[in-house]
């Protein structure tokens, strides 16, 4: 009887040290997935901070009078038009130089054509979806795109490099 006591006692202890060890290695991965986490978001302010102290240096430089939301969209009218404002659903036709903060041009609608697309359907940048809400026929912008707004950490595999900011110089010609 004392026997068959103490191998449950040890079996029970065996079973109970083996949980332990679970326990341990599922809250060292745990701990290792925060402070994976923390490393990734800190990366990221890192690299959110140096782009926007770039963009703030640019206009300066430059001596623009901007205007930024809340998502880090710089704005400036050139000049404001008085024809129809832009709105989800409806088509709007642009002319554009996009360029990036070293000053390179790398599209332009008179070289690569008009840049023509239905408002609020995600088929262009999220920046330049999110400038449109204020703008009308007639309008001449200059905005501002910072890299998670425009085409983020892979660029668009063609003339925009990842991680870029985007300088757009747009006039809105049309909206049907």
């Amino acid at each position: 009887m004392f026997k068959k006591i103490l191998y449950l006692f040890l079996f029970l202890i065996t079973v109970s040290s083996c949980g332990l060890v679970d326990n341990e290695k599922e809250n060292r991965s745990k701990d290792q997935n925060i402070s994976a986490n923390e490393a990734l978001e800190k990366a990221n302010k890192y690299l959110i901070r140096t782009e926007s102290e770039d963009i703030e240096n640019y206009i300066r430089r430059h001596q623009l009078e901007m205007e930024e939301t809340g998502s880090g969209l710089r704005y400036m009218f050139i000049e404001q038009g008085n024809g129809t404002k832009a709105e989800t659903g409806k088509t709007v036709v642009l002319d554009y130089n996009i360029k990036l903060l070293t000053g390179d041009v790398i599209y332009s609608s008179s070289k690569d054509g008009q840049k023509i697309f239905k408002i609020g359907k995600g088929n262009v940048e999220s920046g330049l979806e999110e400038a449109l809400q204020f703008l009308r026929v007639g309008d001449k912008v200059k905005l501002i795109i910072p890299a998670h707004l425009a085409y983020g950490l892979l660029g668009d595999n063609n003339k925009i490099p990842p991680r870029s900011t985007l300088i757009y110089d747009i006039e809105v010609v049309e909206i049907k």
